[in-house]
Parts: structure tokens; sequence; C-alpha cells
């Protein structure tokens, strides 16, 4: 075990209990081998929103639906989740779950490709969390930011491509470049644009918390 490693443990290991439901459920994510988001991210998730308590939230990246139900838990029962997801095979999974978890009336799903559904909503919305496409984070930015509220919070996931983003580009597999490039586009329009304050935090893989300020 790693240094890293010993210290995610060791943070990890203060992380306050889930809910049966929560943890049934990250157990059954485990056993199909579909990815969700790690338990300091699940953690960092739970405190932004107990901080900012969103009453509409945007989520660009359904997968299977465990951050979903894991936002719903942890907000006002007034507040109101939309999710995005591509992937015909994790749709129905996801609205399953959802039903499943008794969260069907607090989040609703839209299917298809997030950047033509991204250009049709209105919004604003309180929070986004981008967990999609890694190489589509840059081109989802002009609409992710309009939709954005002012003070709204920007969350997005996965952001050091497992320590490939900060390796010269000739140390990263040619087939990687593309994401390389986009994901370092994205990082330097988040700390460099205007309208947003952003903190690049070594959380999980990597993720940056932006507050839209303009």
């Amino acid at each position: 075990m790693t240094a890293d490693e010993r210290m995610r443990s060791f943070i990890n290991s203060f992380a306050c209990p889930d809910s049966p439901e929560i943890a049934e459920f990250e157990k059954y994510s485990h056993e199909t081998n579909v990815p969700i988001i790690r338990k300091e991210m699940q953690t960092l998730i739970k405190f932004l929103l107990a901080m900012k308590k969103p009453a509409s939230v945007l989520e660009v990246g359904t997968a299977i639906g465990f951050s979903a139900v894991l936002m719903a838990e942890n907000l006002p029962e007034t507040s109101r989740i939309t999710t995005i997801e591509k992937y015909e095979k994790r749709i129905p999974i996801a609205k399953e779950n959802f039903k499943k978890f008794g969260y069907s009336d607090r989040i609703t799903l839209l299917e298809g490709d997030a950047a033509e559904i991204l250009s049709k909503l209105e919004g604003p919305y309180d929070f986004i969390f981008m967990d999609a496409a890694k190489g589509q984070y840059i081109n989802f930015m002009p609409d992710v930011l309009r939709l954005l509220a002012h003070d709204g919070i920007l969350l997005s996931d996965n952001v050091l491509q497992e320590g490939d983003i900060f390796e010269s580009k000739f140390a990263v597999e040619r087939r990687n470049r593309t994401i390389y490039k986009r994901m370092r586009d994205y990082l330097y329009e988040l700390t460099h644009n205007p309208a947003l304050k952003t903190v690049i935090l070594p959380v999980g893989d990597g993720v940056t918390v932006s507050v839209k300020v303009q």
C-alpha cells in the first residue's frame, strides 16, 4: 500500500456510516463492476450539499444512479435533481434504482447526448455535478456556465486522470492525448474564467470546486 493509499484509507475511516440503502447500493455497484464516485468524493458532495442546500441540482452523467440517489438522500425533500445519461444499457437500471430508493418524484432522468440536452435546458441550477465523459467537459462548459446560478457551485470529478494530467504529454499514451489536452484546457478555463472562483483538490482522482461569481 502506497503512502497516498494509506492516507486515503485513514481519512475515509472517519467518514460517517452510510445509510443501509446507500451501503447496499455501493455494494451492488462493486459486485457488478460499475464505477461510482469514490468514498472521499461522497464525503465532499455531502459536505457541499449541507453547506449550499441547493434547491435545484443538475448532474451530467447518471450511470446507474448512485450519485443522484446519494444527493437526494442528503438534500431537503423540496430539492429537485435533473440528471443526464446517454448509455442506453444503464438508463433502465438508474430508473429502477430511483424507484427502488423512493426518489422517482425528485429525480428526473433525461436520456440522450449531454451536449444536445444541455443546450436546451434553461436553468438556473444551484449545484452542477460533472461526472460524464472527461474529454467532453470543455465542450459542455459554455452551457454549464450559462445554466449555473449566481453563487452556484460547479463540482467536476476525475480531473487528474489517474495522474496523467500532470505528466508531459509525451509520457501519456497516444490514445489518451486528446482527453489529456481537453482536460488541461478545461482546468485552465475553470481557473482563469473571471466568472468563476475555482479550487483544484487532490480528492479521489482529482476534483474541482467552482463558484460562479459573475
